[in-house]
């Protein structure tokens, strides 16, 4: 970690100033504004996200949760409002919200620079739906955010020198197996059935001028909420969504698991109690629709769609890993 970026960190208020910064927020709130149009085009209401409750999500790559006590209770800041998705959707059928997110990342995820400790995504959820269908959704999504950016930022992205096209659709679309064995004839020695590391991740969304799918997880890659195939056990119904030119991961979602036993048995196999998860359970035991979602992380892509090199440019205030800042 530079000293470098230690004082611009500590010192934000002279570069949230400079003319850079000002077009990457300025891309950004079109960013933001043009993600909330489509998705209100599309039938879904924007619903209030929680910031702390008794638990959160618990699959964040070695991420740290952050616990307060509240009111003689522990509470965690919300790493993710997956969990409360599934309690709107028995409300609303499709929603969607700007969700703050707190992970106390790694110092490596540093070298990534595409990692922050407080970052937000825009969570979505639909009921009684299923994760190629919100794929498609995703898809047109992207290039309708895209296309605003080219047409009502011409100036920013000028000043930024950055050329995007918008992409074609259907994006490319692996599974994972396949992304595992293209990474391992580029040199890397991953073994199927976990998370696939962040350099090669990395690698594979160099090797693409467009962004693309990985799907089929396993399922000891991913959260107990995730959905099983019927017919491919062990393989989960989700995605991941990359961007090119190594920018790297931008969304992850899928079907979502919604039965209570089911729910109990994988949040064992992964060594938590489940009484941790009360509210939760108790929700599942009276019933909840089946429902797909994702969450797409604003920071990233607006890290994208400037092409900038570090996710810390790509927000106002931001929070790094082992950099105490403003």
């Amino acid at each position: 970690m530079s000293q470098e970026l230690r004082d611009t960190m500590r010192c934000r208020y002279f570069s949230i100033k400079e003319p850079k910064t000002l077009c990457i927020l300025k891309v950004q709130d079109e960013i933001i504004s043009s993600i909330r149009d489509y998705l209100r085009r599309k039938g879904f209401i924007e619903i209030l996200a929680p910031i702390i409750g008794p638990v959160t999500d618990p699959g964040i790559r070695g991420a740290k949760q952050v616990s307060i006590d509240y009111y003689g209770a522990q509470f965690k800041l919300m790493s993710s409002m997956i969990l409360y998705k599934q309690m709107a959707i028995t409300s609303y059928e499709k929603i969607f919200a700007l969700s703050p997110n707190i992970r106390i990342e790694p110092l490596e995820t540093i070298k990534t620079k595409r990692h922050l400790t407080e970052f937000r995504q825009v969570d979505v959820e639909e009921a009684r739906t299923t994760y190629e269908h919100m794929m498609r959704l995703i898809e047109n999504m992207v290039c309708y955010v895209i296309e605003n950016v080219k047409e009502k930022c011409k100036q920013e992205m000028k000043a930024l020198g950055r050329k995007i096209e918008n992409p074609e659709t259907p994006f490319r679309k692996y599974a994972y197996q396949e992304a595992i064995e293209i990474l391992n004839r580029k040199g890397f020695d991953l073994k199927p059935g976990s998370e696939i590391p962040w350099d090669a991740e990395e690698t594979l969304s160099a090797m693409h001028k467009a962004p693309f799918w990985i799907t089929d997880y396993p399922v000891a890659a991913r959260g107990f909420y995730y959905l099983e195939h019927p017919d491919k056990p062990g393989i989960l119904r989700d995605f991941d969504l990359l961007y090119p030119e190594g920018y790297g991961e931008a969304i992850s979602g899928g079907e979502r698991e919604y039965t209570y036993q089911r729910i109990v048995e994988k949040i064992k196999q992964g060594g938590e109690d489940p009484t941790k998860y009360m509210w939760y359970l108790e929700m599942l035991k009276e019933g909840i629709p089946p429902s797909a979602g994702f969450g797409i992380g604003v920071e990233r892509l607006t890290r994208y769609i400037c092409g900038v090199e570090s996710i810390w440019e790509a927000v106002p205030f931001p929070k790094v890993a082992g950099i105490v800042s403003p």
